[in-house]
């Protein structure tokens, strides 16, 4: 019996079957977030260890601006840490990034930008809010 290359040598446990995908012949660790919208309407999502919260937002048309791109020059991708046991865990923010949480519309206690935060281990299940609007104040209408 020939057996073709995609499938398995032997069978997968399903347990680890759901936490790890094949990509170019390597495992690697799959990691969900979850995305709480505008209208409270929850986006959960498989990623990889090292993606940050804007570019998966932005691969998946959620709502989130990024005006600078993710070089931490603007507040159009803040979040709002759902959890604070998660926020915990993250690295504390840098200068440049606490100067623009200060323009942030709606500023928290566990706001961050989300291009500063990148995907780890330690944040599989991580659960972040995006707040109900942003201040673009490179915007030509903004007063």
């Amino acid at each position: 019996m020939q057996r073709h290359l995609a499938e398995p040598r032997c069978p997968l446990n399903p347990v680890l079957s759901l936490t790890v995908s094949r990509r170019f012949g390597t495992s690697v660790p799959r990691l969900y977030v979850t995305f709480i919208d505008k209208e409270s309407v929850a986006h959960k999502f498989a990623v990889s260890e090292g993606d940050n919260l804007l570019d998966i937002a932005q691969a998946n048309d959620l709502e989130m601006e990024g005006a600078c791109g993710g070089s931490c020059a603007c507040s159009t991708c803040h979040v709002i840490v759902a959890d604070d046991s998660y926020y915990d865990k993250m690295p504390e923010p840098d200068d440049d990034e606490n100067d623009m949480l200060d323009l942030a519309f709606g500023l928290t206690e566990t706001s961050r930008l989300g291009c500063q935060i990148k995907m780890t281990k330690e944040l599989d299940g991580l659960v972040v809010k995006l707040p109900s609007m942003t201040r673009n104040l490179q915007a030509s209408d903004f007063q």
